[in-house]
Formats: structure tokens, sequence, C-alpha cells
């Protein structure tokens, strides 16, 4: 690849850091998406999380050697680095996987475990930069977690497919009555319950954490029960630890139908998802009212890149 590209990559990042950042501050958000394929030449992901830089290689054929290709993104970070005016220690990189056998889309940097504590609107999360295909923390959920956070207080709460327990650290800090926290991993079970301690929050009666399949734990809910409930499925699952296949398009009418069913009438379902070619079931969803709240809470860093859907649905 020619400078001249590199050149572009440079004043691209320059101007985006200038911009965002600005807002950033402005905010005093510590963790935002600075890049995301914004140069077809560059299809990387750039997210900040305080000091340390999040670098993610989209998957694509690239029509390089693997020589090639480590030079090209040894250049690139390099120019990631000038820019930002970065440690090369602080930049966390996340490759394409190339070897056969190795389980995970991308392979980690070095085996070393890279996990910090980041804030964001006053609250604390673990993150991990080197270790996982995620990074703990889902940056485009910014507004809706203060959303459920300023409806919280004395409220009953249910987290589901809750990954690392965000919403649930933000209604426990919104005085949430009870917070309950429900995922399929053990990993990020564990991880959502070190968020809340990370946070204060240690009352085992009011934070409860339960390891299940979501769809089988939706059936045996108690009916009415909860005034709140978040559900963010991932798009597709076969996992083996689950008894069903879920499928968003397919299932997502089901799944809000029995989420509608343990909450009281007039209680709240935030629910989300990022299968791009999604279309809402609205007349098999048995609600009072049906509220599209994707543009409302799509924060500064994800203007005209996000590719999620949000909806707040009623009893």
């Amino acid at each position: 690849m020619n400078e001249e590209k590199f050149i572009m990559l440079r004043n691209r990042l320059q101007k985006v850091f200038r911009h965002l950042g600005k807002q950033a501050r402005r905010q005093q958000i510590t963790c935002w998406r600075m890049y995301d394929h914004d140069l077809p030449e560059f299809p990387l992901c750039i997210e900040l999380y305080g000091d340390k830089i999040y670098v993610a290689e989209y998957k694509r054929r690239h029509g390089m050697t693997e020589q090639e290709h480590d030079v090209w993104m040894e250049e690139t970070l390099a120019v990631v680095a000038e820019v930002m005016q970065a440690e090369k220690d602080n930049i966390f990189l996340k490759l394409r996987q190339r070897k056969p056998g190795r389980l995970g889309q991308y392979q980690k940097l070095d085996a070393k475990q890279k996990e910090f504590v980041v804030e964001e609107n006053g609250l604390k999360f673990l993150v991990n930069l080197g270790d996982y295909l995620d990074t703990g923390l889902f940056l485009d959920h910014r507004l809706t977690r203060q959303m459920v956070k300023e409806q919280s207080s004395g409220k009953k709460i249910l987290n589901l497919f809750a990954y690392t327990g965000s919403f649930s650290v933000y209604a426990a800090a919104g005085g949430a009555e009870e917070v309950v926290t429900v995922d399929l991993s053990k990993t990020y079970l564990h991880w959502a319950q070190r968020n809340i301690e990370q946070n204060g929050f240690t009352d085992d009666n009011r934070y409860r954490f339960i390891h299940a399949d979501v769809k089988q734990f939706l059936k045996t809910a108690e009916a009415g029960y909860f005034d709140i409930v978040v559900m963010d499925p991932p798009t597709f699952s076969n996992s083996k630890r689950m008894d069903d296949i879920l499928d968003i398009q397919r299932d997502h009418a089901e799944l809000i139908n029995d989420c509608l069913r343990t909450l009281r009438t007039g209680g709240v379902l935030y629910f989300s998802t990022n299968f791009r070619r999604f279309q809402l079931d609205a007349p098999s969803i048995h609600a009072a009212s049906i509220q599209d709240i994707t543009k409302v809470t799509t924060p500064f860093d994800f203007e005209d890149k996000l590719f999620r859907w949000c909806y707040r649905i009623q009893k």
C-alpha cells in the first residue's frame, strides 16, 4: 500500500479525533468509538477506553501475503499511535484468525490478561481489550443504559442475555429495588457480578445472578413480577448449552411476549438487536405500545454508523 493511503488515514484520524474528542470531553466520556471503517482501504474499528486504544480488523479478503499484512498492520498502528500520541503498550490489537484449529474469530496479540477498570457516567466497569472477542462494554448502548438508570428507582429489573451486566450496574445505580441478571455464560455472569461489586452494590438479596438459557428461563419466570426488562439477544446462537437454537428474526415475537408476561401492567421492555435486516413483527406482539427508540439512543460517536435497532415496548 502506497504512502498516499497512509496519509489519507492520518488525515482522517486527525479530523475525527479532533471533532469527536471535543464532544467526548464536553460530555465527560472517556470510552468512545473513534473510527469504524471510514476508509475502505482501512477496515478497522478503533475505540478509546481511557488512555487505552482498542483496534480490531474486520474480516476480509485483503489479497496480501501474511508478511505483507503484518507490515501493513504495523504501519497502520504507527499512524494510530502518532495521531493519538499513544504509547505502543496502550494499543490493543485484535487480529484476524489465520491459523486453523484455534478457537475464536480473532487471535490475541499476546497471552497476558489485559483487564482494567474504566468509568462511564461515574460508574465503573471492568474491560478486557486482549483476551476476548468483545471488550466487555458495548459502547453503543451508553444512552440506553442511562435511560434505564433514570427509570429504575424502586423498581424490579430483569436483564436478559446480560453479557457483563452493564445494564444491571446502571439499574442498581438508579436505586432499583431488585436486579436479576441472566446469562448462559458463567464467565460473563461472573464478570457481571464483579462489575456490580466494583460499584459497591453487594446486597445478595437485591442483586441476583442466574445462569440459564434465557428462552427456558422466561417460560418459568413469575408473571407480572418485573417493572423493567432489558433484552439484547444475539442474532443467532446454537450453543450446546441451549435446549434450542436461537434465531432472533424467527423467535423475537415469542421472546418479547414471554418478556411481557413477566412484566406488571404498564411495565416496560427495552429490546435491542444488531441484526441489520431485522423486521419487527408488531402484529404478533401483545403490547400496549411499541416505540422505535433507535435514533434517540444513538450516541454521538455512532451517528450514521449504528447497525442495531432498539425498541421501548410497554405492557
